[in-house]
């Protein structure tokens, strides 16, 4: 039916219904929070077309109230996206880990900002967990996730830059006498005034100067660089030298203050084309090739060399995967690393077997042996852990964790009797076990780049 055919009523629902299927694009990528100004723009627009849907006469006619319940049920469902978006346990998790960078930033950036103090390593190790952290939370593959842990790493990672700026600057040589030359003490002042701008800036980095902006920092941080620039400075290298180092960090400081769009583009949070995580992709495919033949092999003697060669080749590519300073990237590779060890480690366990094996002459420790029975029940269930493929919820995965577990036990009834080799052999042992385990934890944590 053309729509000059078509009643009123119905003419009238499918432009709301044009209008909603603008607001679903931004409902389903919206990564912010109930308190966000978005979020009340999208509800506030959600439920007005809500109102304009239920102010559609139907006419009784059967067709339009059907239209007009299918509207109905589309706009109450993308409330419903709306609201589950915000309530995600990974979005309230994301938030709970920026909260403590938020707290560690408050208590170390007061000094910044007065143009003095320094940054401990224990701020530095707390950054450092807080975007290890973020890196690992669960996606799931949803648009709101991955943009929400993109925008808040974003911060965190120009913050962990900062401070690492800080940190090379507090092991350099106090700015140079204003004897030195005439230009030294315009020099030294704009320097006072860069670490101000520095401590300004992680604050309105992390949402703790909500008085300042981007915009007002650029111009202050730029009106530096054209007054260094109109300094005098020639015949003098040390002068010209240290100029070249504030202009460093002014330029530092500048090129993070584009993010208040950050995370905004597809491209920047959701990682499937790029790069790098192609080439990790790859490698993880062909480990799990190798995998998958070394564990058809039924004889120890059938393990070859060259399998484990191929695979310490696959951690130097790994190791040449540029991760562009993004740590979800960072993420990917470090996992895919895991991958490559965990079989590398189990040909290396069945290789020491089948030499004990072959060794009958060998005397040892009682304590040791029984080390070596746990070892070889370990190697049976790794055989098993590299070829699980199903979630945390299945039955054979808490089968697996729960004999992974008793072999822990197991190495922990384990008298030494002041035997060192035991001692030594229950320790890698346990390690072994404790890896193994870990394995298992990120094979089946959900994890999405």
């Amino acid at each position: 039916m053309e729509m000059g055919n078509q009643h009123p009523s119905m003419i009238r629902l499918q432009e709301i219904m044009k209008e909603v299927k603008d607001l679903s694009s931004q409902v389903v990528s919206f990564s912010g929070l109930q308190t966000d100004k978005d979020y009340c723009k999208l509800e506030r627009a959600l439920t007005r077309q809500l109102f304009e849907i239920d102010s559609v006469d139907t006419e009784n006619k059967g067709d339009i109230q059907r239209a007009k319940r299918g509207a109905t049920n589309e706009v109450q469902s993308l409330l419903e996206i709306l609201q589950q978006n915000v309530n995600h346990p990974s979005r309230v998790e994301i938030e709970r880990i920026y909260l403590e960078a938020q707290n560690l930033v408050a208590q170390e950036v007061t000094p910044l900002r007065g143009g003095g103090g320094t940054i401990s390593d224990e701020f530095v190790d707390g950054i450092q967990d807080v975007i290890l952290r973020l890196t690992q939370i669960r996606t799931g593959g949803k648009v709101h996730l991955r943009k929400a842990r993109y925008r808040a790493l974003t911060r965190v990672c120009a913050v962990q830059d900062i401070i690492e700026s800080c940190m090379k600057q507090q092991a350099l040589s106090l700015p140079l006498s204003n004897n030195t030359h005439g230009s030294v003490t315009k020099i030294n002042s704009i320097m006072v005034e860069v670490n101000k701008s520095r401590g300004d800036f992680i604050a309105l980095l992390m949402g703790l100067n909500s008085g300042d902006s981007c915009g007002r920092l650029s111009r202050v941080l730029t009106g530096f660089l054209v007054e260094l620039d109109a300094l005098d400075v020639s015949g003098n290298t040390e002068v010209r030298n240290y100029r070249k180092q504030v202009v460093e960090e002014i330029n530092g400081l500048l090129k993070h203050l584009d993010l208040e769009g950050e995370g905004d583009a597809t491209c920047r949070y959701d990682l499937a084309q790029n790069d790098s995580i192609q080439k990790i992709e790859q490698i993880r495919h062909t480990v799990a090739q190798l995998r998958g033949h070394l564990l058809t092999i039924e004889k120890a003697n059938e393990l070859h060399f060259k399998h484990k060669a191929e695979l310490q080749g696959l951690l130097t590519r790994l190791d040449e995967v540029s991760t562009a300073r993004n740590p979800c990237i960072r993420e990917a590779r470090r996992r895919a690393v895991l991958e490559v060890q965990a079989v590398i480690t189990y040909i290396d366990l069945i290789e020491a077997l089948r030499k004990r094996a072959g060794d009958t002459c060998m005397e040892e420790h009682p304590s040791h042996k029984a080390v070596w029975n746990v070892l070889g029940s370990l190697s049976e269930l790794q055989r098993q852990v590299l070829v699980f493929e199903g979630k945390r919820a299945d039955k054979n995965y808490k089968l697996l964790e729960e004999l992974l577990t008793k072999q822990l036990l197991a190495l922990d009834a384990v008298d030494p009797q002041g035997d060192e080799m035991s001692k030594i052999a229950r320790k890698q042992a346990v390690k072994f076990a404790q890896n193994i385990l870990s394995y298992l934890d990120m094979e089946t944590d959900e994890w999405e780049y």
